[in-house]
């Protein structure tokens, strides 16, 4: 649809110090008062302003440079710039300063953001940090500024019918290019200071807000050698209000997906992007998925080979709040991983937040709480059953057996150095799975590896 050629607000979370009672044998009892505050709280992961995430062990055990020493100075420092794509409200804060709220836009933004690491601190503390599982001081994370650059027209945009085929009308068509123009020369001006013409988009779980997201983009960005163009693609969650917070945010990943459907589309046109890395968290994996998958029909439809109309190099998914049955009917069926070159889904059986959901959602297991070792009926052997086909050799799926991952296990992915670890060999360094390629995960079977909080060890 759009291919052409293109040359610091602090959220405090409550108290959530509260004891879940035991599922009953039949597994259906649960506090009320668990799951109202679960449900938002928790599914969270990353909802409030925090320090920078903790150095991941690769870096911190110097079993790899956090940084190449061809790094361009111009990347050195604690600002980071993040191009970003938002479908939220815009909501310009007391002081001036850009910021977006829960509000669902049908039309989406497209901007960037500035993020300060550790208020002004020097590249050598900044290169001492990340070379230490020891931080001496709080690094923390702040949007310092944020501008919006343009805005598509609401959709669905304005169309006619010429034979028989819907063609957007010349007004539509000139407001949409100004959207693709714009984000094209943010992304053109980050690829020209890049080591590698590659991006690293990073979409998030329900209760983030807008600040959240970019806070999150930029220290991925930075663990991950600072060498891809950091964009974060933030959509309207973190309504707040318990329960009734959840469901809204949840509906709001529904409506995020055809913007960001969209949004992956246009960034995959620019000639200069070479790759695209995707890391979904919680909720955002269901926007993620279902996005590619609905693309991937479209370019099949065009007779155009996936990998290279979408670029997509590696998917991932961490603590996915999907629900199993739900996901293997819709990915699995249409062939989801020809899409990209590597697809990793972490899980934990240890993720209570994704269990509160599960309970909601009558009992059906979350892909994100996957467990190898229990053999838990009959998505174990289905999974098994797609292990030992063809179209699933490009994905790992990895159990996260440690004890990190916050106070309820749900956000695993950036907090524990292991995990993290992983991410960056597999994004960072595209390896696969296994000790002999770089990346020793224990293998259980089949697609399924395990990652416990000792690793990599030597």
């Amino acid at each position: 649809m759009y291919a052409r050629t293109i040359t610091r607000v602090r959220i405090a979370a409550p108290d959530t110090r509260i004891a879940l009672r035991e599922r009953t044998a039949s597994g259906s009892d649960v506090s009320a008062r668990a799951l109202l505050l679960v449900a938002v709280t928790l599914l969270a992961g990353c909802a409030t302003q925090r320090p920078l995430m903790p150095t991941p062990n690769v870096y911190a055990s110097r079993l790899e440079s956090p940084f190449a020493a061809s790094l361009p100075d111009e990347l050195h420092g604690s600002r980071v710039v993040i191009p970003f794509a938002t479908n939220r409200v815009a909501e310009p804060r007391e002081d001036g300063r850009l910021d977006y709220g829960i509000g669902r836009s049908p039309s989406f933004a497209v901007g960037v953001a500035e993020v300060e690491i550790g208020e002004g601190a020097s590249w050598q503390a900044l290169l001492d940090d990340a070379r230490s599982g020891d931080r001496e001081r709080v690094l923390a994370l702040e949007v310092s500024k944020v501008e919006e650059h343009a805005r598509t027209p609401p959709f669905p945009l304005r169309y006619r019918l010429a034979d028989g085929f819907p063609e957007l009308v010349p007004e539509a068509r000139a407001e949409l290019d100004v959207v693709v123009d714009q984000l094209s020369q943010a992304v053109l001006d980050r690829l020209a200071r890049s080591p590698r013409r590659e991006v690293l988009l990073y979409v998030h779980g329900v209760a983030n807000t807008f600040d959240d997201a970019v806070n999150t983009t930029a220290e991925l960005w930075h663990y991950t050698g600072r060498e891809f163009v950091p964009v974060a693609f933030t959509w309207p969650a973190g309504r707040g209000g318990w329960l009734r917070g959840y469901t809204y945010d949840r509906e709001s990943s529904e409506f995020a997906m055809f913007h960001f459907k969209r949004f992956l589309e246009l960034l995959a046109s620019i000639p200069e992007v070479e790759g695209i890395h995707v890391i979904a968290h919680s909720r955002g994996t269901d926007i993620v998925t279902t996005g590619i998958r609905e693309l991937l029909l479209e370019v099949l439809a065009r007779g155009e080979r996936p990998r290279e109309a979408l670029k997509l190099r590696n998917v991932v998914l961490a603590a996915p709040d999907l629900s199993l049955d739900v996901t293997m009917m819709r990915t699995a069926t249409e062939y989801f991983g020809i899409a990209m070159e590597r697809l990793t889904v972490y899980t934990s059986s240890r993720d209570k937040a994704l269990g509160i959901a599960e309970f909601l959602f009558g009992g059906g297991l979350r892909l994100g709480r996957l467990e190898f070792g229990a053999h838990r009926g009959r998505e174990d052997s289905l999974l098994n059953e797609l292990a030992k086909r063809e179209v699933v050799t490009n994905t790992a799926i990895i159990e996260y057996v440690g004890e990190g991952g916050g106070e309820f296990g749900h956000n695993y992915f950036r907090t524990n150095p292991a995990v993290s670890s992983d991410l960056v060999l597999t994004v960072r360094y595209g390896r696969d799975p296994g000790a002999r390629n770089g990346r020793p995960l224990h293998h259980e079977k089949g697609i399924f590896w395990e990652i416990g909080d000792d690793y990599p060890r030597r």
